[in-house]
């Protein structure tokens, strides 16, 4: 059988064992061993200092910087290498705080000269402490087109710290509390003023109401009720009378009325009236023949007799219309009502 003809899952027999080392080849030294703990020393030195200058080299520090001074009365929270923030992105870092001959403090910052171009002659600088997160050094720039800030500028910093209204907020709390018990204590005007509004809400609950409440006692009560009641009587009292008042004027069924009657008259007035103008031109015909004709003078003056007489008839029937009016008319009766 040949190899060609073995199975191939069979496994290979494993390699005979390595004879071990000689005791010379074990004790024999590393050739240049001090050279190569050198180097090695060597290499590691220079990673660190190259990862030194190269943090160094990330956080600015080869980066060229113009100098800004900021003076406040209090540099509490202020830490070196905190930053200076324009919109939120820091700009400028404090490398130191030093105390002024007059006892304000000097805050140095470095100023990135790529990020200086956003201060200006007219920026403004706060110094922030708030109750939550440390203290942070913000700069305002309102007009970017003002000149730009000049190296080694000084320039004031406003202070706000949000912790210092705390113990004046405690005070004010503490005084509002003790009013509070003040008033909700037993004996207080609080509660006086709840127990006078329980009664009035009996008394309004009670029989009388509102009435009873503002006039102070029942009788009174009572007096104002009879005589609202009484007023309701006159009133439907009158109510019947002005009702009769308008039937009398103004008729009904079956009854004219006045008014009606006022004006038949008036229509049988002015058909005297017509009669009346009619008659007056016939006098202007006569007066004018009378001027025509004087001949017929005696004749004329017949018929001018004869109308005069009717012109009168008709003045007398007009006055009797109107006395008849008048004495119709409701107006001119005395029409004063009595209540009882």
């Amino acid at each position: 059988m040949t190899p060609h003809d073995q199975d191939p899952r069979a496994v290979p027999p494993p390699p005979p064992p390595l004879p071990p080392p000689s005791d010379d080849l074990l004790l024999r030294p590393v050739a240049h061993l001090e050279r190569k703990a050198a180097a090695l020393l060597i290499l590691t030195l220079a990673l660190v200092i190259g990862a030194g200058l190269y943090l160094l080299y990330a956080r600015g520090v080869f980066e060229p910087t113009q100098r800004l001074v900021l003076t406040a009365d209090d540099s509490e929270g202020v830490v070196v290498g905190m930053d200076m923030t324009f919109s939120g992105f820091p700009i400028g870092r404090v490398r130191a705080i030093e105390l002024a001959p007059d006892g304000d403090v000097r805050i140095l910052i470095d100023v990135a000269r790529r990020d200086a171009h956003w201060l200006r002659e007219s920026s403004v600088f706060t110094l922030v402490r708030g109750i939550v997160g440390g203290t942070t050094i913000k700069a305002y720039s309102g007009i970017l087109t003002d000149p730009p800030m000049a190296d080694g500028a000084e320039r004031p910093v406003l202070r706000g710290d949000a912790t210092a209204e705390i113990p004046q907020l405690m005070a004010s709390a503490r005084e509002l509390l003790g009013n509070l018990n003040a008033i909700t204590a037993e004996g207080a005007a609080l509660s006086g003023t709840v127990a006078n509004v329980r009664s009035l809400t009996e008394r309004l609950n009670a029989p009388g109401g509102a009435l009873g409440v503002l006039m102070g006692n029942a009788d009174d009560a009572k007096k104002i009720t009879r005589t609202l009641d009484r007023t309701n009587q006159l009133l439907a009292r009158i109510d019947g009378m002005a009702a009769k008042a308008d039937r009398q004027v103004f008729g009904a069924a079956g009854d004219p009325g006045l008014v009606p009657e006022a004006r038949a008259t008036v229509v049988q007035l002015n058909g005297l009236l017509a009669d009346t103008r009619q008659s007056l031109m016939k006098v202007d015909a006569v007066l004018a023949e009378a001027q025509a004709i004087g001949a017929n003078t005696r004749e004329a003056t017949n018929d001018l007799g004869t109308l005069r007489a009717e012109v009168e008839a008709n003045l007398r029937k007009v006055e009797g219309l109107v006395n008849d009016i008048q004495r119709k008319w409701p107006f001119a009766r005395d029409t004063e009502l009595k209540l009882p």
